[in-house]
């Protein structure tokens, strides 16, 4: 009777018929029907992530920019890029009856007459810095730990063109309100682009419409700030995240890693979780800073007249690189054929992109001095790798000259120093500063590695002394556990290129390219003896620590 019941019940009661299945199992069949949405989520909502906390680093990129977009997407209901000229007759009282564009007086009303507009512009522009911010020191992670080996290339080249394209974005928006600061940078950049030969005028005629400043620049802008790069910037976000899966996570050494599996937690619940209060958290962060740091007040700097310029106008720091390169330039030209070319402008206008796009194939050149044409998924300890720790360290440190020298007159003035001697400062740091960096960083590096040799033979210092029986006091060392040792021997140390020796055994000159000579020198410089300290072999661990040693 007990089966006949739970028979009776499966079927419904009604002449043996299955009950329909509920609404959202129907719902969930028709969309796995059509998208496969069933097989492609049991594949990766498991997927395994690994923790540590510069992983973040990431998704505070990809959540700015998401801040960006919802309030970029208010902030353009109110907007207008136009360059109609109007009297302000708005609530700031200091500005009425000035003639200024209608993109500046739009900016004034959502400042102050929409509701929360002055919160949400502020949102905005925080989040931009972060954004470009967060993209420059998850791309150092990047490359300090060598993630942008084998096989993702590719995704270290997608991270350089958010990272340019971000910087491009901010110009492009930081330019938009025609206020006297934004103006001024808009300025900046049309010399800069005046002083490409041949071409740099008929490039700033077409960009501005007709002499400086133009009617069509802020027109132009407003479109490629709110759709083109935008547009750009997702689909290469969204093919940075694919790839991201495709490749599965890097993850740092330790016990259980390899080059095959991934220690962490799976992507649903878990990881999906704590990512979705991260998101939170960083909103509620750029909201706090919004609302209590004023950033771009351009009601205090007023409309932007050709005539005046600001003092101590300085754009964000990001462009700082570029500004400082121009402004400790000495303002170099030459007559070549009756044209004039302004090298005090173009030299450091064109180095910038150049020392940026030696970042991007730095990879690929890595790559070609080891020959290492394997898959990486485990990371490097920085220490490990001390030239291309120097070399990261040593980028970092020419930024920060470069961006003295883009404020070198506030810096002078803060100081209460000469603008000459910043500026010449900036001159001669930009040659010795990254030089020394190197220098140092290396240095540093290949002391840890000595100290973790020492840490894996001899143990880590107790604190207590021993007597022993022939009268010499000794410390006693506690031996690492089995997880540390490993974690700090498990880094491989390649070998030096070696293009073979120049004579055979037949006593013929054998033939050495160019290419092969320049690369043995830089994989001796890379690999070289000055360059790592060799890891204790396990004879030495052995001899020292299978005796009645210290």
């Amino acid at each position: 009777m007990d089966g006949a019941r739970s028979v009776s019940g499966s079927t419904g009661g009604s002449g043996g018929r299955a009950a329909p299945p509920p609404k959202g199992e129907r719902l969930a069949g028709w969309a796995d029907g059509r998208l496969g949405v069933y097989t492609l989520a049991k594949a990766h909502m498991r997927k395994v992530f690994p923790d540590h906390w510069s992983f973040m680093l990431g998704e505070i990129c990809l959540y700015s920019f998401i801040i960006l977009i919802l309030t970029g997407t208010y902030l353009t209901l109110f907007f207008e890029a136009s360059s109609v000229e109007v009297a302000y007759r708005g609530s700031y009282e200091p500005l009425n009856g000035i003639l200024m564009t209608r993109a500046f007086e739009s900016v004034l009303d959502i400042s102050f007459d929409v509701r929360g507009g002055l919160l949400i512009r502020q949102i905005h522009h925080w989040a931009a810095l972060v954004f470009v911010a967060g993209m420059i020191v998850h791309m150092m992670r990047v490359f300090f730990t060598g993630a942008f080996r084998k096989p993702r290339e590719i995704n270290w080249l997608f991270g350089w063109t958010l990272l340019m394209l971000g910087i491009i974005t901010g110009l492009t928006g930081y330019s938009l309100p025609d206020d006297l600061l934004s103006g001024t940078g808009l300025r900046f950049a049309h010399g800069a682009i005046l002083s490409i030969p041949v071409v740099g005028t008929y490039l700033a005629f077409f960009l501005f419409g007709g002499e400086f400043p133009g009617d069509d620049i802020i027109a132009r802008l407003y479109p490629i700030h709110i759709l083109l790069l935008p547009g750009i910037m997702v689909a290469l976000i969204v093919a940075h995240l694919i790839l991201v899966v495709y490749h599965k996570h890097t993850q740092y050494p330790g016990p259980g890693r390899n080059q095959r599996s991934v220690v962490g937690m799976p992507l649903l619940p878990v990881y999906m979780a704590k990512a979705g209060g991260f998101f939170f958290l960083v909103f509620g962060v750029l909201a706090l800073i919004g609302a209590v740091a004023t950033i771009n007040p351009v009601w205090a700097f007023g409309p932007y007249r050709p005539d005046l310029v600001t003092t101590g106008a300085q754009p964000d720091w990001y462009l700082g690189f570029s500004e400082g390169l121009i402004r400790a330039m000495p303002g170099w030209e030459i007559n070549l054929f009756g044209h004039t070319l302004a090298l005090g402008v173009f030299i450091p206008f064109m180095l910038f992109p150049l020392i940026l796009l030696a970042i991007a194939v730095y990879p690929f050149i890595e790559a070609w001095i080891t020959g290492d044409r394997r898959e990486h998924h485990i990371l490097d300890r920085p220490r490990n790798r001390p030239v291309r720790t120097g070399l990261g360290v040593a980028w970092l440190s020419l930024y920060v000259v470069a961006l003295i020298g883009g404020g070198n007159d506030i810096i002078a003035l803060r100081f209460h120093l000469s603008i000459n001697a910043v500026t010449w400062f900036v001159r001669i740091g930009f040659f010795v500063v990254p030089v020394l960096a190197y220098v140092v960083t290396k240095r540093i590096c290949l002391g840890l590695q000595r100290r973790d040799r020492d840490k894996v033979l001899h143990g880590l210092e107790t604190g207590t002394i021993k007597r022993l029986p022939h009268g010499e006091y000794v410390e006693v060392h506690a031996p690492l556990s089995q997880a540390r040792t490993f974690t700090l021997t498990q880094h491989e140390q390649p070998e030096p290129y070696d293009p073979g020796p120049r004579v055979d055994a037949g006593g013929v000159t054998r033939r050495v390219k160019p290419s092969q000579r320049l690369r043995a020198r830089l994989s001796r410089a890379m690999y070289g003896p000055g360059s790592q300290i060799a890891k204790p072999t396990p004879e030495e661990y052995r001899e020292l620590t299978s005796g009645d040693h210290h």
